[in-house]
Parts: structure tokens; C-alpha cells; sequence
């Protein structure tokens, strides 16, 4: 392996031993500095102790049991008794390894994760440079989320701890966990969410839980939740939750569009292979913690290079799907590999407009497509789209009325108007028309007619 490119300062001089320094102190997990430098903390399980590992813009690397800032304040790592770190619910790197390149780093990940889980050729592309993306995460506004779906003893938990194992700071959760400290710890510590048995105990948009995952795929939106301090005055709280999430469940999300932020495998549709253990040795652990030291070390080296790559927009997918997998497709170097992984969430993703479909939305949306297709007039009349959304409703479904058909129409963003005693949507509404339909998926409307717009 070719000597990562980080200068590692003399080890002699390091001190772990944890002494408190004088003045104020800050214990941390991690720390982003304006100049650049980047602090982690580093857990040794064995000798009980931790210290702070050190990536300075510069291009050296030190560990050191303490970090002076210039305002005096010192930051120290968590203590090494803390239960997140006793317990493994949070794993940190140990050191700070040696990456080779980037490509040594993500086949070492590849066969680490084939070794253990068993995933399809894509996914497992996908689930190692995923694994990348949690290591450079806060580098992005946009994050996707990783699924593995499928029924009990299909393998997900397996995934789930092999994958997150390797990820940046992760964190171990089950649906059935109080939710409290998941915020808490979202909040302090940032990294990743590993969420096993995600549908066991919420699956509404109204659940805590989901707030999570609804609010934590985009920079910048906290979820509030009601505190009160020692006084027991009234203290709202917001609490960050941005970051990478990998999650595991039976079913999917009732929330569309919470949905739309996954890249899921389906697990459980093939054979297991023959070399998969059973049972997870415990050589896992040590060559997980091994991959985090290199990713530590990557962390280190490319962190400050990350960016986004407009360019690797997949032609053919929706914008939300687009927003969330750029992040991903931006450390995707080999653009084979970048088609294949983009082919494979076409094909994903084109089961999802007829997931949408039975919505009030989405097929209020067609039936408005469909009126425009046939119109002949400068106009579509609102009681044409209500006779043929009605007309495609099951059994089961009560018709809508005008009234409520014109407010799902009005709540799309489309204009309607009052024309001799009826509500009508003019043809110069049809470019919004189209857009909603791309949205939902609907690839019945037709290109823009060319119709004066005069009214009837």
C-alpha cells in the first residue's frame, strides 16, 4: 500500500494521557475550524483511553489529548468512560491509518462488505461509495439516505452493522428506541444514524422518529421540539439532524415523499452465498475499525476538495431523486461506474409514479393532463378534470366534488378562473401542467398546443 500522503507528526510527542489542562474545556467528537483544521476524537477500546486526531490545512496530521483554541478555550475528546463509546453504540476510529488512494480505500471497503453481507453487484458500488459519503458528508447540502428492505432473516440487520460499522461516527438505534437521546445525540455528536426495525413503531409523517429522517437529508433544518429549563419555563429546542442516515425495514414509509430520499435494496430475493458466515466473527470488528482509520486518514486528505459536480446529473430521473444522489455520484470517479449506478436508479425509481398514482395529488395531476391532451378549446373546464378524476377512482373511493377538485388544483399551483358561470383552467396554465406531471411521474401530456388564449 503506498504511504498516505498525510505527514504524521512525531508519535513520541503525543500524550494520551488525559490530564485536564488549565482554563475552560470542551469535550468533543469532532470539530470543523474556520482555518480548516479538523479535530475527531479516537477511542481505544483496548488501553481505554482517547484522544483528539488532528488534520491540519497544511497537510500534517498530529494526536494530541487536547486542542488550544486561539480564544483560549480548550477542546478535549470525550472520556473514554462515556457508555455511547463503552457500549459501541457510537465506534470511532482508534488512529489514523494509512489510504493508499482513493481506489485501494474503496476496493478495501468492497471486500470487506463482500466478505460479510451479501448485496447485489450495483448495490454493493453504491453501499462503498456510500459508506465514502458519510466520511465527507458535511461537505454537501443534500444527502441521500441507504435502505435495506425485505422481510425477517433477509439479511438486513447483517447489512446494516457491516455497513455501518464502517461509517463515519456511527450511531446504533432501533425504531424501538426512546427518542430523546437519539435527538441528543444527533445533535452533539452529528455522523451517521443506523436505524434498525424502522417500521415497528411509526410510519406517519407525524411520528418523531420520521421528523428525523424527514428533516435530516438537507443542511439547515433542525427539527423544534418542546423543552422546558430548570424554572419549567417554556424552552423550545432545535436540535440538528443532518447527516447521513442507513436504515433497515420490512415495509415502506406511507410518506411519498420521505420515499423519495432512499437508495434501497430489496433483500431476501436471492440465494445467500455459500461463503457468508452465519455468524458474524469477530474479526469483523477489528477490520471495521481498521477501515475507519484509513477513512479517518481520507477524511483528512480530501475533505477539503469535496464539492459537487453538476455534471453527474442522471438524465431521466426525477429532480428530488437528482438532489439527493449528486452528493453520492460526486465521489464516483470512474464514469462506467457512474452510468451503471445511474441505469440501476432509472429502474428503481420507475415503480414510484405508480406508487403515487392513487394520491388525490397525483391524479388530480393526470386527469388535468389528460383534459389538456383532448382539449380543443383555449380552456379546460374544472368539471371535465373532476368527471375524469372521479371516473378513475376504485370501488372504494368516494367521489370529490368541483369545490374540492379545484382546491387540489389551486394547492398544485394552477390558476383556475370563473368564465360564464363556470371555473375554467386556461391553456396557458399547461407548461405548469407538465411540470407537475414530472413531477409525479406522468408522461402522458403532450407538448404545449398552440392555442390563443381568448376566453370562451
Amino acid at each position: 500500500m503506498s504511504k498516505c500522503p498525510l505527514r504524521l507528526r512525531d508519535r513520541a510527542s503525543h500524550h494520551w494521557d488525559m490530564t485536564n489542562p488549565a482554563g475552560d474545556t470542551t469535550p468533543i467528537i469532532s470539530r470543523v475550524l474556520p482555518d480548516g483544521t479538523l479535530l475527531e476524537a479516537i477511542y481505544q477500546p483496548a488501553e481505554f483511553k482517547t484522544a483528539l486526531a488532528i488534520g491540519f490545512a497544511s497537510g500534517d496530521a498530529a494526536i494530541e489529548a487536547s486542542f488550544t483554541l486561539p480564544s483560549g478555550e480548550t477542546l478535549v475528546p470525550y472520556s473514554p468512560r462515556n457508555n455511547l463509546l463503552v457500549t459501541e453504540c457510537v465506534l470511532l476510529p482508534s488512529d489514523i491509518g494509512e489510504f493508499g488512494d482513493k481506489r485501494d480505500l474503496v476496493d478495501g471497503i468492497r471486500r470487506y462488505l463482500r466478505r460479510y453481507v451479501d448485496l447485489s453487484s450495483v448495490f454493493e458500488e453504491v453501499a462503498a461509495h456510500y459508506v465514502l459519503l458519510t466520511w465527507v458528508y458535511d461537505a454537501f447540502n443534500e444527502l441521500p439516505y441507504l435502505r435495506f428492505r425485505g422481510d425477517f432473516g433477509t439479511g438486513k440487520t447483517r447489512a446494516l452493522l457491516t455497513v455501518g460499522s464502517v461509517c463515519y461516527k456511527p450511531f446504533f438505534a432501533s425504531g424501538a428506541s426512546t427518542v430523546s437521546p437519539i435527538f441528543h445525540v444527533l445533535d452533539a455528536f452529528g455522523g451517521t444514524l443506523i436505524l434498525d426495525e424502522a417500521d415497528l413503531r411509526f410510519s406517519d409523517a407525524t411520528a418523531e422518529l420520521t421528523k428525523i429522517l424527514n428533516n435530516g437529508n438537507i443542511r439547515g433544518l433542525p427539527v423544534l421540539r418542546t423543552m422546558t429549563n430548570r424554572h419549567k419555563e417554556l424552552n423550545p429546542t432545535a436540535f440538528r439532524v443532518f447527516g447521513p442516515k442507513i436504515v433497515g425495514m420490512r415495509q415502506s414509509f406511507s410518506d411519498r415523499a420521505l420515499e423519495s430520499r432512499f437508495l434501497t435494496e430489496e433483500t431476501g430475493g436471492r440465494p445467500l452465498r455459500a461463503d457468508i458466515p452465519i455468524h458474524l466473527p469477530d474479526s469483523l470488528a477489528v477490520e471495521a475499525r481498521e477501515l475507519r482509520n484509513r477513512l479517518l486518514a481520507w477524511r483528512f486528505h480530501a475533505r477539503r476538495a469535496i464539492k459537487v459536480d453538476p455534471e453527474r446529473l442522471i438524465d431521466g430521473v426525477s429532480p428530488r431523486l437528482n438532489q439527493t444522489a449528486l452528493a453520492l455520484l460526486a465521489l464516483v470517479d470512474d464514469p462506467n461506474l457512474r452510468g451503471e449506478i445511474a441505469a440501476h436508479l432509472i429502474n428503481v425509481e420507475g415503480p414510484v409514479p405508480t406508487e403515487r398514482s392513487p394520491g388525490d395529488d397525483a391524479s388530480v395531476a393526470q386527469a388535468m393532463c389528460a383534459a389538456f391532451e383532448d382539449a380543443t378549446a383555449p380552456f379546460i373546464s374544472l368539471a371535465d378534470v373532476t368527471q375524469r378524476f372521479n371516473n378513475s377512482l376504485e370501488d372504494f373511493h368516494l367521489p370529490l366534488s368541483n369545490k374540492a377538485v379545484g382546491a387540489i388544483v389551486r394547492r398544485l399551483g394552477v390558476a383556475t378562473t370563473k368564465s360564464r358561470g363556470i371555473y375554467i383552467i386556461s391553456q396557458s396554465e399547461r407548461s405548469r401542467c407538465s411540470g407537475i406531471a414530472k413531477r409525479f411521474g406522468i408522461n402522458s401530456v403532450a407538448s404545449e398546443a398552440v392555442v390563443s388564449d381568448t376566453a370562451a
